[in-house]
């Protein structure tokens, strides 16, 4: 027996939808996925009419679905913005360059401007070049507060005050978990915001937030978006992945774990009398930082004198080479490693169009193989087993 839609009762269900395990069409999925991320900007008030904002681009399925579904809902329900693509290249060889290849297929598939901005412009040194020196066991770190800059100098760069990452509900559910699990309070009052500002006067907002990655996955596969579906390949020691495995179990067990974990993380509140970090502003590069130094320069000094672990850590020792290297500043042998924030000028036009390389020459992973579909919907019986 044919099972129909259980919202337009008209058309065969195709999908299981993972979030409410509604049996839906196709048509449905895309209208409620589309609207759900609509009303999450509207209620949350995250755009306003004539601004700039930046789409964060690693040309992933996170990404590129939401310069799609912003583009879409941009021009259906009138935002009135302007938006733009900006890229971090890390200096991965083998991942971030055929990501980016994507990137910039995305460019003209969407018409909108690209801006890239390297980690060896910014800083001197590819995230290969990282890994040599550090390994493999804190590579995380320099990327995650290297990437972090990399997006705001970015976006100074192309005039924008606002970016938008492609974050999800399982991210965020992560990113919750681990804090708890290291009792990181001050990130865990931070994590579960849908906006967030800092020093830089750069707004950053997770249109995603109450989005789940398998819909994500879905939706590019049914629309079949233009994405590359690699993970990084520094990545899988990262601590992070344990998290992931832990929220997945839950998930399999109950669906609306993730959700659960999001708003229970949005109603920790944190006592009077608990000492927070206070805002500054790096004595170094001008970037926001709860020490006199922020813990870009910290990383990066320690590469400079070739002691990759200087900054790798917290407590009395992060302390001690905090002021250490704040002693420094002033003197004759302190040694400008980056950009001073306050000196980073706006291009003076759009971003040329940086065209792709021939598709042939890259190497781009087939897409994802979406779970949740009813049967008799696909050609292929392989269960996609990453999740």
């Amino acid at each position: 027996m044919v099972k129909l839609c259980v919202l337009c009762s008209k058309n065969r269900a195709m999908i299981k939808r993972p979030k409410t395990n509604q049996p839906i069409c196709k048509e449905c999925f895309f209208y409620v996925f589309e609207t759900e991320i609509h009303n999450t900007i509207v209620n949350a008030k995250l755009f306003h009419r004539g601004e700039r904002v930046a789409i964060g681009a690693s040309g992933g399925k996170d990404s590129t679905v939401l310069a799609h579904v912003l583009k879409v809902l941009n021009d259906r329900y009138d935002y009135g913005i302007e938006l733009f693509l900006l890229s971090v290249d890390e200096g991965i060889t083998g991942y971030r360059d055929d990501s980016l290849e994507t990137v910039k297929r995305n460019q003209q598939q969407y018409e909108l401007p690209l801006k890239i901005v390297s980690y060896a412009d910014l800083y001197g040194w590819s995230m290969d070049e990282i890994v040599k020196e550090v390994g493999r066991k804190n590579n995380c770190t320099f990327c995650g507060v290297f990437r972090r800059q990399a997006l705001d100098r970015g976006s100074v760069m192309l005039g924008v005050n606002h970016i938008v990452t492609g974050h999800n509900a399982d991210d965020i559910a992560e990113t919750i978990l681990m804090n708890i699990f290291r009792g990181d309070i001050a990130r865990l009052g931070r994590c579960t915001e849908i906006v967030t500002q800092g020093e830089s006067n750069i707004r950053r907002s997770k249109p995603f937030k109450y989005t789940y990655e398998k819909e994500i996955v879905m939706y590019a596969y049914f629309k079949k978006l233009d994405y590359f579906s690699t993970e990084c390949i520094y990545s899988p020691d990262a601590y992070r992945g344990y998290a992931r495995t832990f929220l997945k179990d839950l998930e399999s067990i109950r669906p609306s774990a993730i959700i659960d974990i999001i708003h229970s993380g949005e109603a920790f509140e944190i006592k009077a009398d608990v000492k927070m970090p206070t805002p500054k502003t790096c004595k170094r590069c001008g970037y926001m930082s709860s020490n006199d130094i922020c813990k870009a320069c910290v990383l990066l000094e320690g590469l400079n004198r070739g002691l990759p672990q200087l900054g790798v850590g917290k407590g009395t020792d992060m302390r001690r080479i905090q002021a250490s290297l704040s002693a420094e500043e002033g003197t004759t042998t302190a040694r400008k490693t980056v950009q001073h924030f306050s000196q980073i000028e706006r291009d003076a036009a759009f971003p040329e169009v940086v065209q792709p390389r021939d598709p042939a020459l890259v190497n781009t992973p087939p897409p994802r193989m979406p779970t949740h579909l009813l049967p008799n919907d696909t050609a292929s019986s392989k269960k996609d087993l990453t999740w």
